[in-house]
């Protein structure tokens, strides 16, 4: 278990107060939401699930585990990124997140936005576990965020929403605990496409 000091740095950095500007990407879900994709709770919730389960949610914590080893995939972490607002997303809150811990605490080079936390997290000695389960907390609710506000679907729905997805970001944490980077891949294809489509969306609020 991490100490009182790790966790208030962990919880810092996944803040909202934290500036990596996670507001202002949807992750497709404005582009989904205008294609009519996503109408009410129900959509929301198995749209996160299966970004959670089988696209970016997934990978970005198997990629976060590899740097808290030590390892060397913020290459990687870029290649995956399935179209221009996706690799914008992942470089721009890296570089953001680095900015600003290299301001607060130690220098962090400027790497896409998983790597980041977990080169952060192993130079402060929190443990991966707990790290994942927050990073993908933190993830899920930026999209829930994004929901509460484009569809509507109202704050509390969307709280409900997330402690409904609680087990299923435990259990892909452990999941990305163990894998290796063989186990990276993913299906998660409407949201890939929205994605795609959100580069020419007009108008639009989010960056990506």
């Amino acid at each position: 278990m991490a100490d009182l000091a790790g966790l208030q740095r962990l919880f810092a950095w996944l803040s909202p107060a934290w500036p990596v500007g996670g507001f202002a990407y949807s992750h497709g879900i404005e582009q989904a939401i205008a294609e009519g994709w996503l109408t009410g709770p129900d959509e929301v919730q198995g749209w996160i699930a299966e970004i959670l389960r089988h696209g970016a949610g997934r990978n970005d914590a198997i990629l976060l585990a590899h740097a808290w080893r030590g390892e060397d995939v913020a290459e990687l972490a870029l290649a995956l990124s399935g179209c221009a607002e996706r690799r914008r997303e992942t470089a721009e809150q890296g570089a953001s997140f680095a900015r600003t811990a290299s301001a607060v605490e130690e220098a962090l080079p400027a790497v896409p936005y998983p790597v980041a936390i977990g080169m952060a997290a192993a130079r402060a000695g929190l443990p991966l576990a707990e790290v994942l389960v927050l990073f993908l907390q933190a993830f899920a609710s930026n999209l829930v965020t994004a929901c509460v506000k484009s569809i509507p679907i109202g704050p509390t729905r969307g709280q409900c929403i997330l402690a409904a997805l609680m087990p299923l970001i435990r259990e892909v944490a452990a999941e990305a605990q163990a894998a290796t980077l063989d186990d990276l891949g993913g299906c998660a294809f409407r949201s890939d496409l929205a994605a795609i489509r959100h580069e020419t969306l007009q108008p639009r609020i989010y960056r990506t």
